[in-house]
């Protein structure tokens, strides 16, 4: 007998937590033992077990960015294939991260018709590991996206052709991407203590320094883990949208 449908299950995965919607169903959030490194290995083990209560399902899987690695390759008219795009891409993670790049999985994402392609390269080794914890199972793994991409997916309606930073936080550290006037420009992580609430503002101006601005971008949407009062700085106009929301989002916000 086959199946004419299949229920939807979203998974955001982080080394400390599984969070999980179905058929958008409540969430439900599972804190996990961090172990040795790998640091995604906990999260990985614990899908299996939590798998088999979810029989006839297609999974959405979004990964933390804490598993990313980043790069965004600018608009060159002269690389025609994908194959060479992924080529360029290889080369310019492991110009920055060395040889460990040999070890990723790549995959490239297109940020607009004639812009930069954004590089996003995961541990090969996880990948293999999220392919066994499927089998075996009656739940399919249908999709696998880095939380970067997914958030950016879920607001782009929102920034249309405008500027704003994308301030994502997990557990010690923030990624930021900056679009400028509906392109992307830069895309960096750095470690954060829980301070970096009060001196956001210092590190959007730092980040701005370092790329040169012009003109500030004063329009910013952060993605915490815990609440963020918007109305914290004045001389920023401030959205803030919630992770696990977005991360488990069905469709653009």
């Amino acid at each position: 007998m086959s199946l004419l449908w299949r229920n939807p299950l979203r998974i955001s995965l982080a080394a400390d937590r599984l969070v999980l919607r179905a058929n958008r169903s409540k969430t439900s959030s599972i804190a996990l033992q961090p172990g040795p490194d790998p640091e995604w290995r906990p999260a990985v083990d614990a899908l299996p077990g939590v798998l088999a209560g979810f029989r006839n399902h297609d999974v959405s899987l979004v990964l933390a960015d804490q598993f990313v690695r980043y790069a965004l390759i600018a608009w060159n008219p002269a690389v025609k294939t994908e194959a060479q795009w992924l080529a360029l891409a290889r080369h310019r993670l492991a110009t920055v991260h060395g040889p460990a790049a040999a070890e990723w999985d790549v995959k490239l994402t297109q940020t607009a018709p004639a812009g930069p392609r954004l590089a996003c390269a995961v541990d090969r080794a996880l990948i293999e590991a999220l392919a066994t914890a499927f089998a075996g199972t009656d739940a399919r793994l249908v999709c696998v996206q880095p939380f970067l991409v997914a958030a950016f997916n879920r607001i782009r309606k929102t920034i249309g052709g405008g500027s704003c930073w994308l301030v994502i936080e997990e557990p010690g550290r923030l990624t930021l991407a900056f679009i400028d006037q509906g392109v992307w420009t830069a895309v960096r992580s750095r470690r954060a203590d829980r301070g970096w609430r009060a001196t956001l503002p210092a590190l959007i101006e730092r980040e701005s320094a370092f790329l040169a601005l012009s003109h500030p971008c004063t329009r910013v949407v952060v993605c915490a883990q815990d609440d963020f009062d918007p109305d914290m700085h004045e001389a920023f106009r401030t959205q803030a949208v919630d992770y696990r929301e977005l991360a488990l989002a069905g469709s653009e916000a």
